[in-house]
């Protein structure tokens, strides 16, 4: 039997074969504290930036104030946009049709309203009734695919024919709001019922547009766009913007 002094391998032959541990370079190390300078100062220098932001804001608290309402305001834009372009799309895709009867039913508010949605239809993006006291002769605002604003007034008939026919009183109203009040490329007035002929000639001399209770069953029944229907409208702002 061998010794274990014999057994043993020397020292030396063990240290020989084995393989020594990898040692991180100098310029390694350096590279690493490079670093973690770069690190440190870019931490100060943020620290150095924010903390006088902070302190001057918190002086000047009101500029946040102006900001939010800013922001608000834009938000609550871009909702109104986008609801409105929900409801264009609502009421095109239901291709909206009023025979006169509907119409001659509507209480006065839910015959603007009527109007109002026709003008949608006809692709007035922006259609919005403002009919009600202190309206100053505008019932329906409106700007058309063109750029043009339109401006119109109406006149509701519970008994349609039957009733009082609109006369140049009303169209003396119109026509003293609708360019200097609200700046009207188009100014109309829109009735179910009837028109009488001085009034027709006032508009035609003050450059008026007037729907009579023909000319609504055409627009409220079809599909053409009122602008289709009135000679002499204002030639167009810009191109069409519908496909």
């Amino acid at each position: 039997m061998s010794s274990p002094a014999r057994r043993r391998r020397p020292a030396s032959k063990r240290r020989a074969g084995s393989r020594p541990r990898p040692r991180t370079s100098g310029k390694r190390r350096q590279q690493e504290n490079d670093h973690l300078a770069a690190v440190v100062v870019a931490g100060l220098v943020g620290v150095g930036l924010v903390v006088p932001a902070v302190n001057w804001l918190l002086v000047n608290w009101w500029i946040l104030v102006v900001l939010g309402v800013a922001a608000a305001g834009a938000g609550g834009c871009w909702l109104y946009q986008r609801q409105q372009r929900a409801r264009w799309d609502a009421v095109r895709a239901q291709a909206l049709r009023y025979a006169m009867p509907q119409l001659d039913a509507l209480h006065h508010s839910r015959f603007e309203d009527a109007v109002r949605d026709l003008m949608f239809r006809d692709g007035c993006r922006d259609a919005v009734r403002v009919g009600g006291g202190g309206d100053q002769g505008a019932d329906v605002k409106a700007t058309d695919p063109y750029g043009r604003r339109w401006v119109i007034q109406c006149k509701h008939r519970r008994d349609g024919l039957a009733g009082s026919a609109v006369g140049t009183p009303d169209l003396q109203v119109l026509n003293g709001t609708a360019r200097p009040v609200h700046h009207a490329d188009v100014a109309v007035i829109v009735t179910n019922g009837r028109v009488t002929a001085p009034a027709v000639t006032f508009a035609r001399q003050q450059r008026l547009h007037v729907v009579d209770r023909h000319t609504l069953a055409a627009w409220a029944a079809g599909s053409r766009p009122l602008w289709d229907l009135l000679p002499a409208v204002p030639r167009p702002r810009k191109p069409g913007t519908l496909s």
